[in-house]
């Protein structure tokens, strides 16, 4: 779960940039808070992403527990461009790690929670 400022742009950003969709959001006014569930398919069969906006709250403290999100991808040079086209920052240009070859590219969305985006291919020849 990520906390977010404002829960309609990040949305748009996940979509967008990611690629992912929104599968449901739950609005729970008594608490103050509002949710959307984020994916790439239905929530019983893939892993989800849940944006939640507390009422109010536009700005989080990252702290340092949390370290990245990593996704695969098919190919890591369109996905950084679809990060910069819809309001993401890349905090690493895409291409090969030294060393092993698999190509990343790692992003901050709008409220600076950063993601990796791993090429499929090359990770599992990484397992290989």
């Amino acid at each position: 779960m990520l906390r977010v400022g404002d829960l309609d742009r990040s949305i748009k950003f996940y979509e967008k940039a990611f690629g992912m969709e929104l599968l449901r959001t739950r609005d729970n006014p008594e608490y103050k808070y509002t949710i959307a569930m984020m994916g790439y398919g239905p929530e019983d069969k893939t892993a989800v992403l849940e944006l939640t906006y507390n009422y109010g709250v536009t700005e989080y403290d990252k702290g340092n527990a949390y370290a990245q999100i990593a996704i695969g991808t098919d190919d890591v040079y369109k996905t950084a461009e679809a990060v910069k086209l819809f309001g993401g920052k890349i905090t690493r240009e895409p291409g090969p790690l030294p060393g092993i070859s698999t190509k990343i590219t790692a992003c901050l969305d709008p409220d600076g929670w950063k993601s990796v985006f791993v090429d499929n291919v090359d990770f599992l020849k990484e397992l290989e």
